[in-house]
């Protein structure tokens, strides 16, 4: 039995949608990575009962962090994008979470590292704050080794690939990580399993160099970045897809309406992304990552559902580098490559 209602959403539902298409959804993702990293700071001695934990979100990861802090009997600071909305704004105050939102701008870009110099004030001011780095901190990987191990009972892994929002890089990156190093009984390493890992991309986004294509919707918030972030393992991925806003739309809307999964804007894009990987590789089985339930895109995703594109007019332009990017939809082989120097700085 569960001691705190964490611990229940911290498990995802596998869910197959036809013989090689599985979805890994999740209510809030992110309650993986925070649980498993609180609890690593307080065995550790990093931090003890009671002290407060800081961080930047634009929304989930701040609903994660409050449930994680809630369990612990620690104290937990948000400063918020502008994108939190009065759902999540009620949840974190009766959760007992101090939330510092942004005032409203059009830029994300600046969004988040206005974010970022707040922290830094915060941290001045309070040195004895915890920040939990969750960009840049490899604790966030910890927790996906449950989930890893959940996925390979189910499938065995082998043949397996894995597609998902790259965002801070800790759920794609990690389960890739442990899905690769699989394990015995024992827990003695045998040959690691044959896993792929596509990474799934807003436009704009820095992380593998698309900053120079402009999305006029938005940048997808929790899977792409303005910012370098620490976490994201380049050389993990195989293949990368960019998609925009219309496209992850439709993506949504599919994904409701053919399988009654009620998802986020990113598992709409991992959805269109998993479905051609799918078509191209006849002997693999597929799995996506819908990081949340579909209420915060309700109005400005699913509601817009007439105007979504069938997918069957959708495939992605095959891209050589970044040079060649275009709306709505780009596709890259990666090959496990490291970071560009210029984009981690």
């Amino acid at each position: 039995m569960d001691q705190h209602i964490a611990e229940s959403l911290a498990r995802p539902a596998l869910i197959r949608l036809d013989d090689r298409l599985l979805c890994l959804r999740f209510e809030t993702m992110k309650v993986v990575s925070a649980l498993a990293a609180v609890r690593h700071l307080l065995d550790t001695g990093a931090v003890r009962r009671g002290d407060t934990l800081l961080d930047s979100s634009s929304g989930i990861y701040a609903h994660a962090l409050a449930l994680a802090c809630h369990r612990h009997g620690m104290r937990c600071h948000i400063v918020g994008s502008t994108t939190v909305d009065d759902t999540l704004r009620t949840q974190l105050t009766l959760l007992g979470a101090t939330l510092e939102q942004m005032e409203p701008c059009s830029d994300l870009k600046l969004d988040q590292k206005r974010r970022v110099q707040r922290i830094h004030q915060i941290l001045a001011e309070h040195p004895e704050y915890h920040w939990m780095r969750q960009y840049h901190d490899g604790i966030h990987y910890l927790g996906y080794r449950t989930v890893a191990d959940l996925i390979r009972r189910e499938t065995g892994a082998d043949g397996l690939t894995v597609v998902g929002g790259v965002g801070s890089g800790a759920s794609t990156g990690a389960l890739a990580r442990y899905l690769r190093r699989a394990t015995g009984a024992t827990r003695a390493p045998h040959r690691g399993a044959d896993v792929e890992l596509v990474g799934v991309q807003p436009y704009g986004s820095v992380t593998f160099g698309a900053e120079h294509v402009h999305d006029p919707e938005i940048i997808i918030a929790g899977i792409g970045s303005s910012i370098p972030f620490g976490n994201v393992a380049h050389e993990l991925y195989d293949t990368l897809h960019w998609i925009s806003f219309d496209a992850a739309l439709a993506g949504s809307v599919d994904l409701l309406r053919r399988h009654a999964v009620f998802a986020g804007l990113s598992a709409g894009a991992g959805y269109l992304a998993a479905r051609h990987e799918r078509d191209r590789s006849l002997e693999r089985t597929v799995l996506f990552i819908a990081a949340d339930t579909g209420h915060r895109y309700a109005e400005t995703v699913h509601a817009q559902h007439h105007r979504a594109t069938c997918l069957s007019d959708l495939a992605p332009r095959e891209v050589h580098d970044q040079s060649q990017l275009a709306l709505p939809w780009s596709r890259m082989c990666w090959n496990r490559a490291p970071a560009d120097p210029l984009v981690t700085g």
